[in-house]
Formats: structure tokens, C-alpha cells, sequence
């Protein structure tokens, strides 16, 4: 699924944790607003998952709109009529950026060659990205779910980039559970046919099954118990009684295979191997010698904290360990808890003193 986007090129190679090095590697970004005669009102905006550089526009494959188009644009909380935002695809990703799906130099497909990179390899491709845009301080940078682990990454290793660092339903480190989840994912793809080995670009199909599947198990995730029984219940889907089959009887069997099923037209299964690995593998505090504190020590930016009561992917107690550590280092820390019946997802969805703490905090 390589796709292309505006990209820019790295001048230089960029380094990676795992001891490689990537030459030639683009990064796909979209930008809103204008940019300070004085360069001082860059916002860097990091996305998830399975995210992409297309945070206040509508996804060209899809026709959605922009994943927080309610949070980024004028007037908004994050507002591009005040601030520059940047927001780019990470290396490992399919919309246009460096992955698994791209050319290596030979002229074929990465595919499974591409190597295993990490949280802080992306941030380093993002950090290489501004300093190509010559922005050597953000005013702020933003990001939830993986995006968070991204800004907490670029605090603690480049402390001097930026001003204000907001993290929203992240975490520090991933836990055991969270690397199971996404182990089921990873197996279900592997064990699609369909995958031969990660090299299918050439072929005419995919291992949308496997995606798909990983998708559903990731999804429910992202949701809430209480969610769920709100939105679909047990409630039967287009039909008075079951079916004694396995067709999707049930409401939520649908919803899920409905987002299996949309996931694989936008979202390349090899890169969803990469980047669930990255993510796996990271762990602030062991990347800073096992004490989270001293990741942030000596740092002067501004932190706040978000996370919401129904999350249980990355709970509020991962967000209170984060702002704990930062107390320690003496860091200036802000913290909330939201009531929200989303789960996960709720930093996607509408809500109101979520766009109150975003705007009061950025500006």
C-alpha cells in the first residue's frame, strides 16, 4: 500500500536504535496555519496508531475528515489562526513515509527487510523533519495514544524543543497486557496466507483477513464496557431472532467487522507489524537507566496530563506514574482526570472539557 503524499527527504541518514540506519527516508506531513516570522509558534501534533499526517483534512482514501478536525483549526482549540501545526506521518507507517511498503535502494519493496524501529526512532525522523522546516523550538507538542508516548519521548531525549508537552490517554511504557493485544493482532496477520512471509506487494492479494481481524481485537480496546452495552446491547443486526450460524447476528459482531473490514483499504498490514512492535518495545524509564524521573531531569518544559475514567488500554494509573515521576524531576505538571463513557477513543470524540484543557493549555 504505498501511497503517494507531500513528503520531504531527509538530508541526512537517520539512525536508529537497533544499530541500522535508514538513507533516503521521507516523511509525509501536512501543515495548517502560518508559520511566525519569528518561528515560535510551531505546534507538532502526533498521532496513533493507525493515524496519519491528515489531522485537520479529509483522508484522501477515505473522504473522512481529518482524525481531530474538531481539535486542530481556526478558532479551535489548537488554533491554526495563532499556531502553525505540523502534523507527519511516522516512519514504519503507509501514507507516505519511510515503511515496510517503500523502495529500498535495490528497487523492491522493504517489506520484512525494513528494520524493527522504535517510539524514539519516529520521534528522531520528527525531529530531523523540523529541523529541515528550520523550527528549533515548538511552541508545543501534542499527541494521544501513541502520540503521547511520542511527545513524552521527544521531552525526555531533545528536553530543548519544546516549550509545552501535552500528553492525552497515553503511557510511559507499554505493559504486559498491552503487548499481548497486540501479539494477538500481529499472529492473526502472519497467519494469513495471504501475508507469504510480508512479501505481497507484487501480488494481487493482501492479508486483509489477518488486518482485519487484528483490527477488531485492537478495537475493542479502544472501547469501554459501558460503551459498548450503550451502543449495541445485545441487540440482533437486521434481523427478529438467530440465526442458530455464524453470521454476525449480534450488533457489535457487525460493528466490528465493519471496522475490520474498512481498516484494510486505508492501512498496510506490514507497517501495522512495525509499529505495534515499536510501540511493544517502548519503555521510558529503561531507555534512561530504569527511574522514569530521570528521563525528565533538569527539564524546563511545561507537562499536562490527560487521561479519562473509562480507559482501561492506558489507565489513569499509567498517566499518575508520568506526572509522579515529573514531581520528581521538578518538572512544571498539570493533570486531569475526564469522565468520559468512551474508554480509549474518548481523546477522538466529543468532549467538551477536553477542548477547554487543550486550549487552555497550548495557549
Amino acid at each position: 500500500m504505498s501511497q503517494t503524499f507531500p513528503s520531504l527527504e531527509l538530508s541526512r541518514p537517520l539512525p536508529l536504535d537497533s544499530g541500522q540506519e535508514l538513507a533516503g527516508v521521507r516523511i509525509a506531513y501536512e501543515t495548517y496555519g502560518e508559520l511566525a516570522a519569528d518561528r515560535d509558534n510551531a505546534v507538532l501534533v502526533c498521532h496513533a496508531l493507525t493515524g496519519d499526517q491528515f489531522v485537520a483534512k479529509a483522508h484522501p482514501l477515505t473522504g473522512k475528515p481529518g482524525w481531530w478536525e474538531r481539535m486542530v483549526g481556526p478558532g479551535k482549540p489548537i488554533d491554526t489562526n495563532r499556531h502553525y501545526v505540523i502534523c507527519a506521518n511516522v516512519i514504519g507507517s503507509c501514507m507516505g513515509s519511510t515503511g515496510p511498503a517503500s523502495m529500498a535502494p535495490d528497487g523492491a519493496p522493504y517489506a520484512m527487510r525494513f528494520p524493527v524501529i522504535t517510539i524514539r526512532d519516529m520521534v528522531r525522523a520528527l525531529v530531523a523533519l523540523l529541523d529541515e522546516l528550520g523550527i528549533e523550538r515548538l511552541h508545543a507538542v501534542v499527541g494521544g495514544s501513541m502520540g503521547g508516548m511520542q511527545a513524552l519521548s521527544l521531552a525526555a531525549n531533545w528536553p530543548d524543543r519544546a516549550e509545552r508537552v501535552l500528553v492525552v490517554a497515553s503511557t510511559a511504557r507499554h505493559s504486559a497486557q498491552n503487548i499481548a493485544f497486540h501479539e494477538v493482532g500481529r499472529q492473526a496477520i502472519m497467519a494469513d496466507p495471504a501475508w507469504g512471509e510480508g512479501d505481497y506487494y507484487d501480488r494481487d492479494g493482501a492479508p486483509d483477513n489477518g488486518l482485519a481481524v487484528a483490527r477488531m481485537a485492537a478495537h475493542i480496546t479502544y472501547l469501554s464496557e459501558e460503551g459498548l452495552t450503550r451502543k449495541f446491547g445485545r441487540r440482533l443486526q437486521d434481523r427478529d431472532a438467530k440465526s442458530f450460524g455464524f453470521d454476525a447476528d449480534f450488533q457489535v459482531e457487525s460493528y466490528l467487522r465493519y471496522q475490520g473490514s474498512g481498516f484494510t483499504r486505508r492501512f498496510d498490514a506490514n507497517s501495522y507489524l512495525y509499529i505495534t512492535r515499536a510501540m511493544d518495545y517502548f519503555d521510558l524509564a529503561e531507555e534512561h537507566g530504569g527511574r522514569l524521573a530521570d528521563a525528565f531531569e533538569g527539564t524546563r518544559a511545561r507537562f499536562c496530563l490527560v487521561s479519562f475514567d473509562t480507559d482501561w488500554l492506558y489507565p489513569t494509573s499509567e498517566s499518575r506514574h508520568i506526572v509522579h515521576a515529573l514531581n520528581a524531576a521538578g518538572a512544571k505538571v498539570s493533570f486531569v482526570e475526564l469522565s468520559a463513557p468512551h474508554g480509549h477513543d474518548s481523546f477522538l470524540l466529543e468532549h467538551e472539557q477536553l477542548d477547554r484543557v487543550v486550549a487552555g493549555f497550548v495557549e
